[in-house]
């Protein structure tokens, strides 16, 4: 004979009949592939506000909300462990090869990979970062308590620790998470408070309390779950924006030289042509400070033309402007580093930036891995590695933090900046070259990243690349100005920077991301204890002994 308070179990999880598994699993590969669109959705939308220059690539929020409806949905409908965690794995394993397919072309078309080791390495790097969303999918079916709400809240806690995983693990690759589909959405006033991990929680919890109100439930049920679904909305909407002061306005020229990939190193062609157009761009220009994307002199100071790097220092050396450019720095033997030299009036030596959070196989060779990177024709892939935190280039009142290429993805690296406010980042500048992507949507999840750290930081973002996407983004994660990709122009305009401390910004430059590994780790073992009873229940009261 049941117990009455365990009947409600089959509400939740419901054993279907042996059948055939193909269309589940074409739905969870085609959830995935919803869910990478969701980030950087590859059509103009028709709603959407007009940016000159931005064509494409923005955040559909309700798209992520369905993929991830359909996921959990597909979860509960599962026989088992296994079947869960499969299902999760598929639809990692679609939302993450094609969040990235783009290193397919950096690998194949500029590296000179076969097109085939190329497709395979996109597959594996998406199929062995999917595990993390498998273990989460099969520990919710196995975990999972009758009540909807805490089920839900299994959920949101379980993707939490995967999306954690997969951004800090093994050096960390979290590009396209979740998160970065909400900027537009209605949880992105918690950007501020909680960062994008934290609005990763609430987006996962939301889509599952939505997916907990199909099916048959009691009232009571659907009472709760929809209770706790307004409850983060209200909770969302009705934060208070961070109080940060605005101060003086800047003038900046970003630099978009559109080096053809192909010929950005080579001695002949891409090197001296970058070396003429830069230099020419430097020279003339009457911005209060000019920013160069990542390597656009591809040669050390020392392997510059003659008169090169003394004319760039003369020309910053007096007078009311200054410029930030990206190089590579070093020697044989002290090593090298993809760095950022910053010229001003009054210094006595060139600023400098070098890059921390290094591109694996691009910028340094894991262990046992040097076979692969030989496999392919791709320069300057061994660099030493940059301190944290570094400090800011200041110029005009402002304190400007410099990092380069995805390091932006990093939140947690960016927020060692921010724990004294008197001297933390006014601006946030981020020099890349993308052209290795060719013109897939990179270019256009980049820009997302920005954003996102401009809503978690209450800062303006300054982004300047060798071939798109080149823009101001303000304070609230609005693109002022943006150039069209693949272009050689420059975009002159004004920045206008930010003081004060988001929470997001205080607690992450303490902490960093503990705090969520900590409360994620611990609501886990609250629910897990508080579901004992209901396992150590007589057979036949639970949902995994229903027909």
């Amino acid at each position: 004979m049941q117990h009455p308070e365990n009947t409600a179990g089959f509400n939740l999880f419901v054993r279907r009949p042996q059948g055939s598994n193909l269309l589940p699993a074409l739905l969870a590969l085609l959830a995935g592939g919803l869910q990478a669109a969701s980030v950087a959705w590859p059509l103009k939308m028709p709603m959407a506000p007009v940016v000159p220059g931005l064509q494409q690539g923005q955040t559909v929020w309700w798209a992520q909300t369905v993929a991830m409806v359909v996921l959990v949905r597909l979860l509960m409908s599962s026989s088992g462990v296994r079947q869960a965690a499969w299902r999760g794995w598929l639809f990692a394993l679609a939302w993450l090869s094609l969040t990235f397919a783009w290193l397919f072309t950096s690998m194949h078309t500029y590296g000179g990979l076969p097109a085939a080791l190329a497709a395979l390495a996109v597959l594996a790097l998406a199929g062995a970062l999917a595990v993390y969303y498998a273990l989460a999918c099969g520990s919710f079916w196995a975990l999972a308590p009758i009540n909807k709400a805490l089920s839900a809240i299994l959920f949101a806690l379980l993707w939490l620790l995967a999306e954690l995983a997969r951004g800090q693990w093994l050096t960390g690759f979290g590009w396209g998470a979740i998160a970065y589909a909400q900027l537009d959405g209605p949880l992105a006033d918690l950007i501020g408070w909680c960062g994008a991990y934290g609005v990763g929680f609430a987006a996962a919890l939301m889509a599952a309390l939505l997916a907990m109100q199909a099916g048959p439930a009691s009232g009571i049920e659907r009472s709760v779950a929809g209770g706790l679904l307004l409850a983060l909305l209200a909770l969302a909407i009705g934060l208070p924006a961070p109080a940060g002061r605005t101060l003086d306005r800047l003038s900046v020229s970003l630099l978009q030289g559109n080096i053809a990939q192909e010929e950005k190193f080579q001695p002949n062609t891409g090197v001296p042509a970058a070396l003429r157009w830069y230099g020419e761009q430097l020279q003339s220009s009457r911005s209060a400070l000019t920013i160069t994307p990542e390597t656009a002199l591809a040669l050390l100071p020392g392997q510059l033309p003659e008169g090169y790097w003394a004319s760039l220092q003369q020309r910053f050396a007096s007078g009311e402007q200054a410029a930030l450019v990206g190089m590579p720095l070093g020697s044989h033997d002290q090593g090298y580093t993809n760095s950022v030299v910053g010229f001003k009036p009054g210094q006595s030596a060139a600023w400098r930036y070098d890059k921390h959070h290094l591109v694996p196989f691009g910028e340094f060779i894991p262990p046992l891995f040097r076979w692969f990177t030989q496999l392919m024709n791709i320069p300057l892939g061994d660099f030493n590695r940059g301190t944290l935190p570094q400090p800011t280039f200041d110029w005009r009142g402002q304190r400007l933090a410099t990092t380069i290429c995805y390091e932006n993805l990093f939140s947690e690296e960016l927020a060692t900046q921010f724990s004294d406010p008197a001297t933390a980042p006014t601006i946030l500048v981020n020099i890349s070259n993308l052209g290795w992507f060719g013109e897939h949507l990179a270019m256009d999840q980049h820009l997302q990243i920005a954003r996102m750290r401009t809503l978690e930081f209450d800062r303006p973002f300054l982004l300047a690349t060798n071939t798109g996407q080149s823009a101001i983004v303000d304070h609230q994660g609005r693109i002022r100005q943006a150039l069209v990709p693949h272009t050689a122009a420059v975009l002159s305009g004004e920045v206008q920077g930010r003081s004060g401390i988001t929470p997001y910004a205080f607690w992450a430059s303490r902490w960093g991301l503990w705090p969520l590994w900590w409360a994620a780790t611990l609501g886990l073992l609250l629910i897990w204890w508080g579901g004992r009873p209901r396992r150590l229940a007589p057979p036949g009261s639970d949902w995994r002994h229903l027909p």
